[in-house]
């Protein structure tokens, strides 16, 4: 499977079972690629830290790690530099500055120095913004940028996928396994019980 596929089919999948084998096995691949101690391409430090803060709010630490322990922030960075075209990574970009002026101008101050509650009131406002587009008619919907060429559908969607093709994600979160414990042979199966 193409990057260009990959991309296509997680813009279009509203929820990550949708993901084929293939493209799972690919953003995996992802993961792999990170370097052990970050390293910045795409993204500046304040971008990133503003990158990190939004994916921990979409899922944050419970009882199993969130986005930040999963390291969805450096999936990101590097789905912007390898996988992006000049056109995405301008809407990505331009939707962090964007951010940052609804928090100033909300705030008097940037995102990430904004406190909890209030960056949640503005990924609250992006969110319900993203809504109301989608429940458009579909005639003025065509004129308007479509959905995965909005910012935040496009940062959820990166961090649902950043997070669950993870080691974390998938094996804490998910309770799956990359590669089973144990191998079952021929196992006869339990009688279904009497009807």
């Amino acid at each position: 499977m193409l990057r260009r596929e990959a991309l296509r089919l997680l813009a279009s999948a509203a929820a990550l079972p949708l993901l084929s084998r293939e493209a799972f096995s690919m953003f995996r691949a992802v993961h792999q690629q990170l370097p052990d101690q970050p390293v910045l391409k795409s993204l500046d430090p304040h971008q990133d830290a503003t990158v990190t803060i939004i994916s921990e709010l979409i899922i944050p630490q419970t009882d199993t790690p969130g986005a930040k322990a999963a390291r969805v922030n450096e999936f990101i960075d590097l789905i912007l530099t390898e996988w992006y075209d000049e056109e995405e990574k301008s809407i990505f970009m331009t939707g962090l500055t964007d951010v940052d002026a609804r928090a100033r101008e909300l705030f008097s101050k940037d995102f990430v120095d904004c406190g909890a509650k209030s960056q949640t009131e503005i990924l609250q406002a992006l969110d319900d913004e993203l809504a109301a587009t989608r429940a458009e008619p579909e005639p003025r919907r065509r004129r308007r940028r479509p959905p995965e060429r909005n910012f935040f559908f496009m940062i959820k969607q990166l961090t649902l996928v950043g997070y669950y093709t993870s080691q974390i994600g998938f094996e804490q979160e998910l309770h799956g396994e990359i590669i089973p414990s144990r191998h079952a042979a021929c196992v006869p199966l339990e009688e279904e019980a009497a009807k």
